[in-house]
Parts: structure tokens; sequence; C-alpha cells
């Protein structure tokens, strides 16, 4: 037997005995596996189970260093590491095999309440980007907060737990605190008004177990007057003509993820090169070269919708977005404005995120690796590192058009306008008629 396999069936019976709860021979002999371990993957293997069998924490914290120095990608490690600092509770940690289904029915929910200190009356976020207004006295409260660019959640931790594979499925209770009513809020909003009293609230996500709260916001930038005016101008230049009256462009903030992917791609290439010609037979030979080697990955900030309703018009918009002017995320910029709750679950979107990078790179390796002829790449080396979900600014209508409804969104940040109107569309008239007089209301 070699001393690779002698390693391999000492690991084995380590694992074996640490999973049957006989830590001191696990303990003898994973020490031995290590000793005799002479790949990265073993060793950290070998490491990750030690971490298993050690009771005192200094000890467990050394094992799984130990165990990430020789694979930084090993998801166990990171995931107990985190326990270990507390960024993660074991009692939400989840068997992957066997996910809890999502109760049906009602939540209560809490829920922030938004009224000015000085007149009692409400307050509403205004569209300047950086300040609350109070709609009766114009009392203005600043919002600071700061940059939400690289406010980051580790991807690891995230999986490990419901919140990583699950979306809002239940109605949500709320209680005014103005005016003691109870409410229900539908599961793909996060924000409104009371009812009765008509005070903004939003959720505090904090308070939930099965919702990621916002990392990042983008604050709307302008008001409806403006939206009104870029939306003319741009039904206008494409020579649109409803069909009925348009209803104003409603101020609303759809959720984003972003993931950052790193790692690498395993691949075979042929490199085909030519000899000079023979002086004799005017002929080039011909030298194939096979070659086996990895790529390596880095992917920053890649947008996803983290909606299914609107997503495809959404995508048209998301390079619009100026990401670097993100802020952390803050209730108050939700006072009095509408914002969805994400339906596409991490998990799901960032099987999307790593698929997309994965074919993108894959379709640039050729040239980037000298017009190599590319005959296997693998993804199974890329990893999703870690992951912000972000609230972007739109202003949202339907344009009665060519039989339906179509929808128009508007970039609440830039004014680029979108839609699911087919781009070489080119009808003839004018929406100035229809539009106009909003302007003046």
């Amino acid at each position: 037997m070699s001393s690779a396999d002698y390693a391999k069936e000492l690991l084995r019976s380590g694992i074996i005995d640490a999973k049957t709860g006989n830590k001191n021979s696990a303990r003898q002999y994973l020490d031995r596996a290590i000793y005799m371990a002479g790949s990265h993957e073993m060793l950290a293997e070998a490491w990750f189970w030690m971490s298993e069998v050690v009771d005192d924490a200094v000890e467990k914290r050394k094992a799984l260093e130990n165990c990430l120095s020789h694979d930084l990608h090993h998801t166990r490690a990171r995931r107990s590491l985190a326990i270990l600092d507390g960024k993660l509770k074991a009692e939400d940690v989840i068997d992957p095999n066997k996910l809890p289904v999502a109760p049906d029915g009602l939540r209560e929910a809490q829920a922030d309440r938004f009224m000015c200190p000085k007149c009692g009356g409400r307050m509403s976020f205004s569209p300047d980007g950086s300040s609350l207004v109070c709609d009766f006295c114009s009392r203005h409260s600043a919002l600071g907060g700061g940059s939400g660019t690289e406010n980051e959640k580790d991807f690891i931790v995230a999986m490990a737990t419901m919140k990583g594979h699950g979306k809002p499925l239940q109605e949500q209770v709320f209680h005014c605190d103005g005016c003691g009513a109870e409410f229900i809020l539908p599961p793909s909003q996060i924000s409104a008004a009371c009812a009765y009293c008509d005070s903004p609230h939003v959720v505090k996500f904090e308070g939930t177990k099965d919702l990621i709260e916002p990392n990042s916001i983008l604050p709307h930038a302008f008001d409806q007057k403006r939206a009104v005016r870029l939306l003319i101008d741009w039904v206008e230049g494409n020579n649109i003509k409803p069909e009925k009256q348009v209803d104003l462009p409603r101020g609303i903030y759809l959720p984003m993820w972003t993931f950052d992917i790193g790692g690498f791609i395993d691949y075979t290439g042929e490199m085909v090169e030519y000899e000079d010609e023979s002086p004799f037979n005017n002929r080039r030979e011909r030298k194939v070269t096979r070659i086996n080697d990895q790529y390596p990955i880095m992917v920053n900030d890649l947008a996803l919708p983290a909606s299914r309703k609107m997503s495809a018009v959404f995508m048209k918009l998301l390079p619009a977005y100026d990401l670097s002017a993100l802020k952390e995320y803050d209730r108050r910029y939700l006072a009095n404005w509408i914002a969805e709750v994400y339906d596409i679950p991490m998990a799901d979107a960032s099987l999307d995120a790593r698929s997309q990078s994965f074919q993108k790179i894959k379709k640039q390796m050729p040239s980037l690796l000298n017009n190599i002829n590319l005959i296997r790449a693998s993804s199974a080396g890329m990893m999703v590192e870690s992951f912000k979900l972000a609230l972007l600014p739109v202003w949202m209508t339907e344009l009665p058009f060519d039989g339906r409804n179509h929808l128009v969104l508007i970039n609440g940040q830039s004014g680029v306008v979108a839609s699911d109107l087919p781009e070489d569309d080119d009808e003839p008239g004018g929406l100035f008629g229809f539009l106009a007089d909003l302007l003046n209301d």
C-alpha cells in the first residue's frame, strides 16, 4: 500500500470514529493522517474533522484555520468558523437534504413608524437622496449612513440558513403604533401606510428568520413630475401613440442581487504551432500541444434582478445604475415609498450568477489564452464568495398600446427608460396630449 493510500485509509477511519462519537480514537487517526497526507485536499479534510473532535475553542479555531490554509473555499470549515465567531447561530443551520417547508398563513412582523417629532405629521423620504420631510410642517430630518458598495455578506454563512433558500410566502400582520390598528401587508411589499392614520411603516427585517435584510439602497433622485417629463420625452421620441389615458408613474424600489465569484476554471486545450517552411519541400510543419491548466476567476458585483415579476424589463435598466452611489440600507429611506420583497431566493440567483459567469468567461477564454482551441472546461472550481441585496429606485407605469398594456420602467437615478415594447417599434403619433396636463397637476 502506498503512503497516499495509507493516508486515505487513516482519514477514512478518523472520519468514521468522529461520526460515531469516538473522539479519542478519531484524534489519533486524524493526527496520523495529517502527518502522512501529501495533498492539500486531504490535509484540509483531515484538519476539518480534527476541528469536529476537539472541545477546546482555541484548538478548534486552530484546526479550522489550518483547514482553510489548505483550501480557502472549504465550505464546512467556513461555516464552523462563522459559528465560532458568533456570525451564525448553530440552531439556524439547516440540513441541505431536508429543507424545512415554508409555513402558510399569517406571520406577525415588527415595523418602524415614521412621524414628525415637531408636529406629529407623517414623515416621507424626499427624493433628494438625503432627508425625510414632514408632509405638514416641512421639517427636514437628514439621513446619514455610509456607502453601501462594500457592505457584502458571506455567501457560505447565508446558505447555511433558511434565509439563503427561502422566499417570503406569508401575509404579514402589522400593528400600527399610531392608532392601534392591525393591517395585513402582502408578501411582495415591505413598506406601506396605515389605512386609518396614514402613518408610514417599514418592515424590520432582523425580526424575521425567513428574510434577508437589504445591504444597500440607491435612493430616489427625482420626483413624480420629473418622471412624467421623462416618460413624455421617451414616448414622443419613439413615435408611440397610446390608445387611452396613461396612469401616473408610481415610485417603487425593486430588489437586486449582486454576487462576487472567485476560484478557477479547469480546462483542456490545444495549442497549434507551425514551424518555418522547409527549403526543400515548401511545407509547413504543424505541431499540436495539449494543455491542461486552470484559469483564475474574479467576478465582482454581477447584478441580477431579485424579483421575477418585472425582471425582463428591469434587467434592461441595470446597466444604467451607478452602483458606486449605493448607500448603507436604512429603513427611513422607505418612509412612504413602496418597496418590493425579493421572490427569487438567494440560492437560486447564485446558481444563475455562477452559470452566467462561466458561460461568459468560457466564450472569452480562447482569445484570452492566445487563441487556444478549447476542448473542455469545467466550472467545478468556481465559487460564489459573497453577495449583496440592494434596493434600486424605479418609476413604473403601463402604456396602453397595440391592444394591451406594456410595462414601462424609468430608472429612478439616471432617468433611463425601458419597456417590454419591441425595440424597433415606430408607430406614428404622440403622447403629449395624454400626459401634458399631468405636469401642471
